[in-house]
């Protein structure tokens, strides 16, 4: 760690996170709504609305067919899919001051419909107290911390809600087995990802994955754009090769294209990866190709956001920026307020 640039120590950030899930599994225990739910809606931003994408995707893979559906609210009212009774909220803020998410939940109070809150505290944490709701206190393990590293307390958090409502199967010892393996790859990430930091200087990142890993890609493409301070772009196949691969064409930047391949995609798609790789090459634009370690969906999710943690952090090292603070998110709420 270079401690003169690094100044929060943002590497044992990385470092902590597969402690997050068996934390957050156990901070979830009691959470419990009366009533019939068949779909939940989280409200987030930025990095608190990071483990909705993983949850949705995850729950897909185990749920075993039971009719859960998730909808992710990204702004300052509920989508009307999700306004009903029916519906299970989960308000998910880490600071517990989050503009956007606490105009939703103004809105799911005045119709009165049933929520869950997520917050280390805050304004959050205070109108669940008042209105008598649960509220899921979570962990400020270091100071400076940021919300975008603790997907993995909300992820196990509402995991855990979601099985004592019945909503979800209980995997929770896999999630706990295959949270503890993550450590065994940090060694070897680590170094990749400062390996890989060499060849994204100077270059505009762009992520591609399969539509069942998008929200990786997505956030990968966070990850570099809020610790390297860098703009990154993502897109999945195979959408991506009946548009977006034309626009490299005529590049108006240099671009480092990384490509995450799940080996047990459908074999039709991952014929695309190698053919991509071949014209992005004729267009002199450099890429990389990189399968996603782990047997299951969890393990591919998070060892591949490890990666990217790893990566983006060696990235602004090599900027001179301290990857912890987002100064320019600090100075819009400045302005907006």
């Amino acid at each position: 760690m270079d401690s003169q640039i690094d100044k929060s120590n943002f590497r044992q950030f990385i470092l902590q996170v597969p402690d997050q899930f068996e934390e957050g599994l156990r901070l979830g225990k009691d959470v419990k709504i009366e009533g019939d739910f068949s779909q939940v809606c989280i409200s987030g931003m930025g990095g608190s609305a990071l483990p909705a994408n993983l949850l949705r995707t995850y729950i897909h893979s185990i749920n075993d067919g039971k009719p859960v559906e998730i909808f992710i609210n990204r702004y300052y009212s509920l989508p009307p899919e999700a306004v009903g009774k029916n519906t299970l909220n989960f308000i998910a803020s880490y600071s517990g001051n989050t503009e956007e998410t606490l105009s939703s939940l103004e809105e799911i109070k005045s119709e009165n419909l049933p929520f869950v809150g997520f917050s280390s505290g805050g304004k959050l944490e205070d109108i669940c107290k008042s209105a008598n709701a649960p509220h899921v206190k979570l962990p400020v393990p270091f100071p400076n911390y940021q919300p975008r590293m603790g997907t993995g307390y909300f992820f196990s958090s509402m995991l855990q809600a979601l099985i004592n409502q019945g909503l979800v199967s209980d995997f929770s010892p896999e999630i706990k087995e295959n949270a503890s393996r993550l450590k065994d790859y940090m060694e070897k990430y680590e170094q990749k990802g400062r390996e890989l930091a060499t060849k994204l200087s100077g270059k505009t990142p762009v992520i591609y994955a399969s539509p069942k890993y998008k929200s990786v890609a997505m956030i990968w493409k966070i990850k570099l754009n809020e610790n390297s301070k860098t703009p990154a772009f993502w897109n999945f196949f195979p959408e991506l090769n009946h548009n977006e691969m034309v626009g490299f064409t005529n590049p108006q930047s240099k671009f480092f294209v990384i490509m995450l391949r799940d080996r047990d995609d459908n074999p039709r798609n991952l014929k695309r990866y190698e053919a991509t790789e071949g014209l992005l090459k004729e267009k002199s634009i450099e890429s990389e190709i990189i399968d996603m370690d782990g047997s299951d969906v969890f393990s591919k999710m998070f060892l591949s956001i490890c990666l990217a943690d790893w990566a983006s952090y060696y990235l602004a090292l090599e900027y001179q920026q301290d990857p912890t603070p987002v100064d320019m998110v600090e100075k819009l709420k400045k302005i907006l307020a």
